[in-house]
């Protein structure tokens, strides 16, 4: 797990809810929360890193949440947020839709305001947050869908729900590989979800049919970096299509297939090389796991990409890791306060 606390590291009452508000205003997105129970208010935020989508967690006392334009200027992921809710309801209202969810699934997006309440006794939640330019939907489709209930106890919303909580029970025992694999796990099944909301997915118009082979490529090269023998010819022979073919669906883009693949190998050296976990590997055994076979080759490209060695990178982070750990243990140090409580912290404030 990446981020996660619970308001008993800083105590209950009305300084947990002011941690609160601050949590999730500085981890998830800028918004307004209000509560009338700030007095022994509880709350538990747990955060879950899977590459391509991230899941958010989170229980917390009765609490109201407004975005207005004002917080979507001071910060906005540009995400989606796709919340299920395990425990209590959620009244919703986005778009000019309102909602009432309870046991299902409701849309939000990021980048309008919204509001959320939560009423009566605690509430718990998980949000995968997507990224707009990885959702391979058209964005004016997927607005018919915000702040609505959708159901989670049928077809693909059922698979797609118990996925997520499993990914929340098993995700912290896995490899950070493992787990961005399940990323674009995660997103295929919310993808395949919200088409089956919207209809057959056949007749969507042909940029969205682009954009949705494109985002399939970008997910097939991620799941692949650790290929030696990932090539564009590879690439256009598993989608069934042209070498030129490809080439023209990546005409637009700022980086070309190689290029592309590239960066993401340099990328994944990059968290490599600053996990803690990994600090007792040589520099030259990350790199070749990400098909880096010079040594030479790779310490030039990494400098291009981020303007300091490999060797430099990894003392930087694991520096910052350790200052952090000493300086602030309250974060780390009561993290099993509310095992568990599921909840998402910002959709709440998705709503």
């Amino acid at each position: 797990m990446g981020l996660l606390v619970a308001s008993d590291a800083v105590g209950a009452g009305e300084d947990g809810f002011d941690w609160f508000c601050e949590t999730v205003s500085d981890e998830v997105m800028p918004v307004m929360l209000s509560t009338r129970h700030a007095a022994g208010f509880r709350a538990s935020i747990t955060d879950l890193d899977l590459g391509v989508v991230r899941l958010i967690a989170l229980a917390c006392s009765p609490v109201r949440s407004r975005r207005t334009a004002t917080h979507v200027r001071r910060g906005d992921p540009e995400h989606v947020q796709l919340a299920l809710l395990t425990q209590g309801a959620l009244v919703v209202s986005q778009r000019g839709n309102e909602s009432v969810v309870a046991g299902g699934l409701v849309l939000t997006d990021t980048s309008r305001p919204s509001e959320g309440a939560c009423t009566d006794g605690q509430i718990e939640s998980v949000v995968m947050q997507i990224p707009r330019q990885a959702l391979a939907l058209s964005s004016d489709r997927v607005d018919s869908l915000l702040a609505q209930s959708l159901a989670a106890d049928v077809g693909s919303g059922a698979i797609l729900a118990d996925f997520l909580k499993s990914l929340l029970t098993r995700g912290p025992h896995c490899r950070p590989e493992e787990l961005r694999g399940m990323g674009t796990v995660a997103l295929d099944l919310a993808t395949a979800f919200l088409a089956r909301q919207l209809g057959d997915p056949g007749q969507a118009p042909a940029e969205a049919r682009a954009q949705e082979t494109l985002q399939r490529i970008y997910r097939f090269i991620e799941n692949n970096l650790g290929d030696p023998g990932l090539t564009p010819q590879v690439i256009a022979d598993r989608h069934n299509m042209s070498l030129r073919g490809l080439y023209a669906l990546f005409g637009d883009q700022p980086l070309t297939v190689s290029a592309r693949i590239r960066h993401s190998r340099l990328e994944r050296a990059h968290t490599d090389l600053a996990s803690g976990e990994l600090s007792g590997q040589p520099v030259q055994a990350i790199a070749a796991r990400w098909c880096f076979s010079s040594a030479t080759g790779f310490s030039r490209a990494f400098r291009e990409a981020y303007g300091i060695t490999p060797t430099e990178h990894r003392a930087i982070a694991l520096a910052a890791s350790q200052h952090a750990e000493h300086t602030n243990p309250a974060r780390h140090a009561h993290h099993l306060a509310l095992p568990g409580l599921r909840f998402s912290a910002g959709d709440s404030t998705t709503a």
